[in-house]
């Protein structure tokens, strides 16, 4: 009926009374149905989300590019006989019928059935670009460094308007309010996103006044996230002298500037939990450090005090320490007592022998000195002159009594004297022969 009034109303040129809203809209539902009815469409999902009740909401955009966008509505009964998990990107056939969302007054297609043709485009591009990424190595995890444990001062990079930016700030208010905060404004979506984050990346290194960097956006379809996935912005983000965390989208969201961040947040809340610890974290552990701390020094306190106490119990009796140092000297005097008795003793009872034992060494050193002293005797006599005189020799010897050793000395006619063995006798010397020198080894001439 209401179908038949929108159409009479739109031959005739003129409207007789006003519509009610809710009314229009159901109208312009039945027109839509009767219309056009159960058709089918083609196109690239983006925006694909699936409720706790089981419905699916998503928008679908033609796949060559073009700007046109319809908004799809399938329900828990539709989405249930699906064989396929869908995700943004891909390119499927729907059909189904056309309705108008009344609470919104916004036409959607409500889905009856889905079938997967292939990735869409902008996927495809997506696909392209992380493996030729990948083949350099820049999503290596290796490459990745480790974010300080207790940041001074951390980053932002995200827009001023962006709700992700209250949430980061929100989050570091609650969990770390002493964690400075430095924003580096840059649209996160739109043609001049890409070089506006790539700039603020660039003046953050340069800066270098923060200790981490978080690049953090709120959730989106593929194309309202595509500036993450610019080749040029994900190049910024691994050549970062910074450690950067990327929280970009919700959590099934994965840009390539999250592969190629050093951390991965699931959303930017989560971005700024992992870029800073939680203050109360913090205090709980330098709290519990510091009951550590006390109780040690609390038994060291009480170990010191036992201790005082017994020094003070050993002072307060000197006597004690005093009858135990008498009490050592006694058995210590006594001991040296029974030692010199002892030795005393030994000695008495070695003393004969020690006797004999003396006097057997000095009869043995007198034999020994007798037989040396003999010995000498024995060679003193054998160079006794008059010995050799004995022998049936003699020597001649001046009016002076020295020994005449050559006949040099015996100028003709002078008086020496002729000593034997059993006298001697004066001499005159009548004749001087002298011995040629080879003969002076030859035997002395007997006088």
């Amino acid at each position: 009926m209401l179908g038949r009034r929108m159409a009479e109303a739109l031959a005739g040129g003129a409207v007789r009374a006003p519509w009610g809203v809710a009314a229009l809209l159901v109208a312009a539902g039945d027109a839509l149905a009767a219309r056009f009815g159960a058709v089918a469409v083609r196109g690239e999902l983006s925006g694909f989300t699936r409720a706790s009740s089981g419905h699916c909401y998503f928008s679908l955009k033609d796949a060559d590019g073009a700007t046109a966008t319809l908004r799809c509505a399938m329900f828990r009964r539709a989405a249930g006989l699906l064989d396929f998990a869908p995700a943004d990107g891909q390119r499927v056939d729907l059909r189904g019928r056309l309705a108008v969302y009344e609470p919104r007054g916004e036409l959607q297609f409500v889905v009856e059935a889905m079938q997967r043709v292939g990735a869409g485009s902008l996927y495809e591009e997506f696909l392209r670009l992380r493996a030729r990424l990948q083949a350099e190595g820049l999503f290596d995890p290796a490459r990745k460094r480790h974010l300080p444990a207790h940041p001074r001062a951390v980053g932002i990079v995200t827009s001023l308007q962006a709700a992700a930016l209250h949430d980061v700030l929100t989050s570091f208010a609650r969990r770390a309010p002493h964690v400075r905060l430095v924003v580096y404004p840059a649209p996160v979506q739109g043609p001049d996103a890409p070089p506006a984050l790539v700039r603020a990346l660039a003046l953050a290194g340069q800066r270098q006044e923060v200790d981490t960097l978080l690049l953090v956006r709120g959730g989106g379809a593929l194309e309202d996230l595509w500036a993450f996935n610019d080749e040029r912005v994900v190049r910024a983000v691994a050549a970062s002298p910074l450690p950067v965390v990327c929280g970009v989208g919700h959590e099934t969201d994965v840009t390539l500037a999250d592969l190629a961040a050093d951390l991965r947040a699931p959303t930017p809340t989560a971005a700024a939990e992992l870029a800073a610890p939680a203050t109360e974290d913090l205090l709980a552990a330098l709290q519990s450090q510091a009951d550590a701390l006390r109780r040690s020094v609390a038994r060291r306190l009480q170990t010191q005090a036992q201790r005082l106490d017994l020094a003070a119990l050993r002072l307060a009796r000197p006597a004690r320490g005093l009858a135990v140092h008498q009490q050592r000297l006694q058995r210590l005097g006594q001991r040296l007592t029974a030692a010199l008795v002892q030795r005393r003793e030994r000695l008495q009872r070695e003393a004969p022998l020690r006797a004999e034992r003396l006097q057997h060494a000095v009869h043995a050193r007198l034999r020994l000195e007798q037989a040396r002293l003999d010995g000498h005797a024995r060679r003193l006599h054998a160079l006794d002159p008059h010995a050799v005189l004995a022998r049936g020799y003699a020597w001649v010897e001046g009016a002076d009594g020295r020994p005449v050793t050559s006949v040099a000395q015996l100028p003709l006619g002078v008086q020496v004297q002729g000593v034997w063995a059993d006298g001697r006798a004066a001499l005159q010397v009548q004749a001087v022969e002298h011995r040629p020198p080879e003969a002076a080894d030859a035997p002395p001439t007997r006088l």
